[in-house]
């Protein structure tokens, strides 16, 4: 088991499997979240070193997600990196304030995400 892990929260099973394919090759354990309430959930449980958040998500949206998580003194120091075809003018400031450290436009550019990965797992 890798002692680095990364919370996936993503409802598209085309985009999680692509995700974990991407990470479990790059020697990370995946934790998955299939809306922004099992994310919170999953990473008061878990931990992770990292979250990748979508941020259309059904039952919690990403957004509201994120800005709870930050907001728990406990989760606040784990990046969360925004994972969305929210790509539109704002947007990466949005999700900024929500309390993302960072931000990824779908469809993903894999040499960038592996990048940014790496970046906040060192």
């Amino acid at each position: 088991m890798s002692a680095m892990t990364v919370l996936v929260v993503e409802d598209n099973p085309d985009n999680m499997l692509l995700i974990q394919d991407v990470l479990q090759a790059l020697d990370y354990t995946v934790i998955e979240a299939w809306d922004g309430e099992s994310g919170v959930d999953a990473a008061k449980a878990e931990r992770p070193s990292l979250i990748l958040m979508d941020l259309s998500l059904p039952r919690m949206d990403g957004w509201t997600a994120a800005k709870l998580i930050k907001e728990d003194p406990e989760l606040a120091h784990i990046p969360i990196i925004a994972l969305t075809a929210h790509a539109m003018v704002g947007d990466r400031e949005r999700a900024l304030e929500a309390g993302c450290d960072d931000y990824l436009a779908k469809p993903i550019n894999l040499r960038e995400f592996r990048e940014k990965i790496k970046r906040y797992t060192k």
